[in-house]
This record gives structure tokens, sequence and C-alpha cells, in this order.
């Protein structure tokens, strides 16, 4: 039986309703990869940017970006009317000599391809960055969908969920 969602009207649940996963604490101590971000990253995702003391908040000079851009252990495209590459900079906090392969599980309607498919990690190289290509297969206005991006090795396993939802123009 699926798990129902609460609310006036009852529905199946989603990833919205129940969130990326089960929480494992012994995992999160030992994640092997993580998606590191500054608070100065977040800048270029507000019309502002902090500065300093003297001048904290500027408003005048930022151009918002969306906000799937920002290196977070997900993907969120509410929007998805063209083909869009999201870059994902992880750090291989794990074994030293670590290589993951990706599994993609793309959301209904959408073809998902991951660049480089195997990330290889050493001594030197703990940092490396992909890319996810997200282009939508229907022309039409639809539901949000889900999916995965799994980096898996033969230890660790690192699961990002997936949000998209096709749109045909820009209603807002």
């Amino acid at each position: 039986m699926p798990i129902m969602a609460e609310g006036i009207s009852r529905k199946i649940a989603d990833p919205f309703d129940y969130g990326g996963g089960t929480i494992n604490p012994c995992g999160a101590a030992h994640p092997g990869l993580i998606y590191d971000i500054d608070p100065s990253d977040y800048s270029k995702f507000f019309k502002c940017t902090i500065s300093n003391k003297r001048t904290p908040v500027d408003c005048n000079t930022t151009t918002m970006q969306p906000a799937y851009y920002l290196n977070l252990p997900s993907i969120s495209v509410p929007d998805l009317r063209h083909p869009i590459t999201v870059s994902r900079t992880v750090t291989n906090v794990g074994e030293v000599n670590s290589v993951y392969h990706a599994a993609v599980q793309s959301p209904a309607g959408v073809k998902m391809e991951v660049v480089p498919p195997v990330l290889v990690f050493d001594a030197t190289n703990k940092v490396q960055t992909y890319q996810v290509k997200l282009s939508p297969m229907w022309k039409l206005h639809g539901y949000y969908t889900f999916g995965s991006l799994t980096w898996h090795n033969d230890q660790k396993t690192v699961r990002i969920p997936i949000v998209t939802r096709l749109t045909i123009e820009e209603f807002y």
C-alpha cells in the first residue's frame, strides 16, 4: 500500500511529502562525498549581495540566478522548457583513492545525462565537478516528476534527488 500524504485532498505521497530518504546517522558521519558551499555562494541567488560591515547589503548590482545553479545535494527545476545543464561540485571526504560511478534514474519525460559518468579521486585530486544535462522529451505543461542521481563505489552510495516540471511557456 503506498504512503498517503496528509491534507484536505489525500494523495499518494511524493518526495515533497517524505523527503529524500531515511536518516542514517552512521552514514552521515562518513558520507564519502559532500556538496560544499560557502555563504558567499548564496549572493548570486538573491537580488542583493552581502559585502562587509560598512555596506552590508548592495541591492543594485546583482542579477538573480535560478536556484538550481546553487551547489546543493539536489536539483529542482520547476520550469523545464529547454535543455539546461547544471553543475555540481563534490569533495571526497572518504577513502583517498576512490572511484564513483553514476547511476541515473531520470524523471518521467526528461532525458538526463551526467558528464563525466565516473569521478576519480586521489591524494591530489579531492574535488571534482560534474554536469547534469536535463532535456524535456515532451512539449506539455505537466506535474512535478522525480528521479535521482546516485554516485556509488564498493563502499559508499551518495544519492541526490532530481525534481523537474515540464512547462510550455512562462505563465508568471
